[in-house]
């Protein structure tokens, strides 16, 4: 969505909305007993992997894709699908299918093996996978928050929402390809001599990472940050040779992976060069240490910390600058952190910020998953949801 008309979005909004066939308001009273995860919203529960980093780059992904091929498939038959519906005749993916083969050998590694291992064990085509790879860089759209309780505990928390203006479903009044991205939400630990070296919540195919916690020292989530220089501008100067900027869930990948502590992260997120926009939602293991760090493509433009003696307990992100309002279609940020000032710091617990992400509009008919971490006991937890009638379209 970077980089996206605002007329589009607001024709978009239009025609979601009237098709809903529903009428304010949108938003509910902050939801409370939602947890453990039941009823309605409660998709089900997400399934653990391993991924052994010890293993050659191509074979990392193997089992997993092996159990998840199918799903897979019919994710980019619907990627596919909806290309057609735009470009017809079936060019749009017939260039996707001879161009970005010949992209795969320019990404950084390990991740261009990695996906050629996808490719292999799915059988689904190269060019394919790799779209699916970097998809992500445009389309995102999510809540994030870290909050200190009053003992100095963190608490790290999403939800995903993905799949904006990707095919609307008007008899089931849902986004395509969030319905289709559900059945491939995976937790994965990745480990190293037999020892976690992190936990993620991906969507399986993926080799990037947009939540993560690596135990007992740190937790991260990325938000896209909407822009006029946005993600698509990055990617297509790569394809064209200009490759001195990191693919943003790449990026969070290689923190998760070799950072070794809060500040460690804090400094890469905050200094390496990127294709697109992007907030990163840090957590660390001590009190203050929580923050949001607001990027362009190029350098940070603010980090906005956790100060629990100014009154600042947590910090939450949406998709805009937290100085600045949200755009009045899109404000998830204002029933969020009402919530998150009625529950209190005395009360803030995983419990209670699953009340949290379970209230509408922060849950919406693009939300795919749910996750919980704790940073001090190692703990990632997640969980897909539904979001029914009626119910806000992002």
């Amino acid at each position: 969505m970077t980089g996206t008309p605002l007329c589009y979005f607001v024709l978009a909004a239009i025609i979601s909305i009237a098709s809903a066939q529903y009428v304010p308001p949108y938003t509910e009273e902050c939801r409370s007993g939602m947890y453990p995860p039941q009823g309605p919203t409660f998709k089900g529960a997400v399934t653990w992997y391993t991924v052994d980093l010890d293993l050659p780059p191509s074979q990392r992904w193997t089992a997993l894709i092996t159990d998840k091929k199918t799903e897979l498939a019919e994710m980019v038959q619907t990627i596919k699908d909806l290309a057609d519906a735009f470009v017809p005749s079936g060019k749009l993916i017939d260039l996707v299918d001879k161009a970005l083969p010949l992209m795969v050998d320019t990404l950084p590694h390990p991740f261009n093996e990695e996906i050629k291992g996808i490719a292999t064990a799915s059988g689904v085509p190269l060019g394919e996978v790799v779209l699916f790879n970097i998809f992500y860089e445009v389309f995102t759209v999510c809540t994030s928050l870290v909050a200190e309780d009053s003992t100095g505990n963190l608490i790290h928390a999403r939800n995903l929402d993905f799949g904006l203006f990707l095919g609307w479903d008007m008899k089931n009044k849902s986004w395509v390809i969030s319905e289709k991205l559900k059945p491939l939400v995976v937790n994965i630990e990745f480990v190293r001599n037999n020892h976690t070296v992190f936990k993620s919540t991906n969507f399986a195919g993926y080799v990037g990472m947009l939540t993560g916690i690596r135990p007992h020292a740190f937790t991260l989530t990325m938000n896209e940050r909407f822009s006029l220089d946005g993600g698509y501008i990055g990617i297509v100067e790569w394809i064209l040779g200009k490759r001195d900027g990191m693919w943003m869930s790449f990026l969070t990948r290689s923190v998760l992976e070799n950072a070794t502590s809060y500040d460690e992260a804090k400094k890469l997120l905050s200094q390496t060069k990127l294709l697109a926009p992007a907030y990163f939602i840090l957590g660390g293991n001590q009190s203050g240490q929580g923050c949001v760090i607001t990027r362009s493509r190029v350098l940070s433009l603010d980090i906005w910390e956790i100060d629990v003696k100014q009154g600042r307990w947590y910090v939450l992100e949406t998709n805009y600058d937290h100085w600045k309002e949200p755009l009045f279609l899109d404000d998830r940020r204002t029933p969020a952190m009402k919530c998150m000032n009625q529950t209190t710091q005395n009360n803030i617990s995983i419990k209670t910020v699953y009340d949290i992400l379970s209230t509408k509009p922060v849950l919406n008919k693009l939300t795919t998953y749910t996750t919980l971490m704790e940073v001090s006991k190692g703990k990632l937890e997640s969980y897909i949801r539904d979001c029914p009638n009626p119910c806000m379209p992002w």
